[in-house]
């Protein structure tokens, strides 16, 4: 609904664009008007001068239609603006939250739907639709010529409806499955490039180029035969608007032979050209149905999307948090799947004081991670921040009060400094001072721009440690009240490890709430408390100090503490 309603919101300039058809299609008549007076007139009276003043007559006629064509197109330009101006930010927003839900398919052809549309609002094919009208009413004319004619030029119109409709029906299906395939291996070759390392260092470039070449050859196959048969309606068709245009004259010459024809022989040429006038705008459209039929499937798919992932209810603005952090009974799954990951987690972190998080591999650590800040929803239960559920927070006002360092480090193009600043209003001495704490800054200052040092795509001028403690300067920027950290020393030296744990104390001291997911030693000798996930579930929860005894308890004698480094 809310693609309809910005499209039926732009209804002024679309009105006034068919007020601009209207008399556009009115001076489509020039020509056969003058070709009549030339006829009934000119021929006849033998005037030069009445000959120079109707062809100027039409000079001045073509003169006001070129100017109100290009009027016309800068309506529909501005339709087409008004429609992006009410629904860009929400289509970014609904793309950008398809990937976090799982709908990565619907999100990934959701941006280009909204350029289709968009194009198609201010292109060729809608002013085609609007000149279909005026076609109806030269039809209108054809009867006011002669009844006959003009039952003639309407079922050459009904014809022309006719193949449109038939080409819809039989080119749709396949030109919908083309788009779909071409989406797909549009995706398929971003992913593949987004890995090149690991496709061209395990060889795998052979397999992947196979996989793209077979979904392009269906992808192919489909437009082919989409094209193919839109292509023998479109021939139908023109051929249709030459019969009719030429049939029209023999007709009229007919019924004048046969004494049925009242009117002059003006009229006869006029309601041919007429003819030929009528069809244009419903060939156009039929040539171009492709282009129709892309933006309706494009619109449909737009509402579906924003369908989907409903806009969020703007409430009244909280207060910033303090950072009392609480999972309550949450169950969860990672977006786009069923399988559960998470099951009855409840615990607690205060401000202050520094949670650890262990547990095994494919334990849901990350997932849990997620859920903390928000990122992901809860299947059931809540994660509550300062009690309130942090999923349904506004984000805008949330988020420069959490600081989220995930496993896979995601730097994007763009400085050192504004990846560091969230890409907001970077406060210099706020960008250094956190680039100090992770043990980063004399590092900048070794690269040839310093803080103005383009990291490129995915950062890959840097090394996995200078990216993975920009992702951490990044989560500690703005003097966040929670910070989520996920394997925050994966790629870290010692140097490294010895700032990140400075960094640490240095939230603690500030009474940030720190969530750490870990399985070093180092990191787990300055936590205040352990949460032990295995399978999912909660297995133990407390102090540090109790953890680790029950851990160091329930292991080998010779294995002691050895359970701990093992954690991924």
């Amino acid at each position: 609904m809310e693609a309809r309603q910005a499209l039926w919101a732009q209804k002024p300039a679309f009105m006034r664009a068919v007020s601009f058809s209207v008399v556009i299609g009115f001076l489509m008549l020039a020509p056969s008007f003058y070709m009549l007076e030339v006829y009934d007139r000119v021929v006849n009276s033998r005037s030069v001068m009445t000959l120079a003043m109707l062809t100027l007559l039409l000079a001045l006629a073509y003169a006001v239609l070129e100017l109100l064509q290009w009027v016309r197109h800068g309506v529909l330009r501005q339709a087409a603006e008004g429609f992006d101006d009410a629904l860009a930010n929400r289509v970014y927003e609904a793309v950008f939250l398809t990937h976090l839900h799982g709908e990565r398919n619907i999100g990934l052809r959701g941006l280009r739907d909204f350029d289709a549309v968009r194009s198609f609002i201010s292109g060729n094919q809608m002013a085609g639709l609007m000149d279909i009208p005026m076609a109806l009413l030269l039809i209108g004319v054809i009867f006011w010529i002669d009844t006959v004619l003009g039952v003639f030029g309407l079922v050459s119109a009904l014809l022309q409806g006719g193949i449109a409709f038939f080409n819809r029906q039989a080119t749709g299906q396949d030109m919908s499955k083309a788009n779909g395939l071409n989406a797909q291996a549009q995706a398929f070759v971003q992913a593949s490039l987004r890995n090149g390392e690991i496709v061209q260092a395990m060889g795998m470039s052979d397999a992947l180029r196979r996989r793209w070449l077979k979904t392009q050859a269906d992808m192919l196959r489909h437009q082919a035969r989409a094209s193919d048969r839109a292509g023998v309606y479109s021939a139908l068709s023109k051929y249709v608007q030459l019969v009719s245009s030429s049939m029209m004259l023999g007709l009229g010459s007919w019924l004048l032979l046969q004494g049925e024809f009242t009117g002059s022989a003006g009229l006869m040429l006029m309601a041919s050209i007429l003819a030929g006038r009528a069809l244009a705008p419903l060939v156009q459209v039929i040539t171009g149905w492709s282009s129709v039929a892309g933006a309706k499937d494009a619109f449909n798919r737009l509402e579906i999307l924003l369908d989907k992932i409903p806009a969020r209810k703007t409430g009244l603005p909280l207060p910033p948090p303090k950072g009392i952090l609480r999972a309550e009974q949450v169950t969860a799954h990672a977006p786009g799947t069923k399988a559960m990951v998470l099951q009855g987690i409840s615990f607690s972190a205060l401000p202050g004081k520094m949670l650890a998080i262990v547990g095994p591999s494919a334990s849901g650590k990350s997932s849990l991670a997620h859920l903390l800040v928000g990122a992901w929803p809860c299947a059931n239960g809540t994660v509550r921040l300062d009690g309130v559920d942090v999923f349904a927070w506004n984000k805008q006002e949330l988020g420069p009060h959490i600081g989220f360092l995930p496993q896979n480090v995601a730097l994007f193009e763009g400085t050192i400094a504004e990846n560091i600043a969230r890409f907001g209003v970077a406060d210099p001495g706020m960008v250094e001072a956190v680039a100090r704490q992770t043990g980063l800054h004399d590092d900048i200052l070794a690269l040839p721009e310093g803080y103005e040092t383009n990291v490129g795509a995915d950062g890959l001028v840097l090394s996995g440690g200078q990216r993975q403690r920009i992702g951490l300067a990044r989560a500690l920027y703005g003097n966040p009240r929670l910070v989520v950290l996920d394997e925050p020393d994966a790629s870290l030296d010692e140097a490294g490890e010895a700032a990140l744990v400075q960094a640490l104390e240095m939230l603690r001291a500030a009474n940030v709430t720190v969530v750490v997911i870990t399985h070093r030693l180092n990191l787990l000798g300055i936590v205040d408390s352990m949460l032990l996930l295995v399978e999912g579930q909660v297995r133990m929860f407390g102090s540090r100090d109790d953890v680790l005894a029950a851990l160091q308890k329930s292991a080998k004698p010779s294995a002691a503490i050895a359970p701990i480094p093992a954690m991924a």
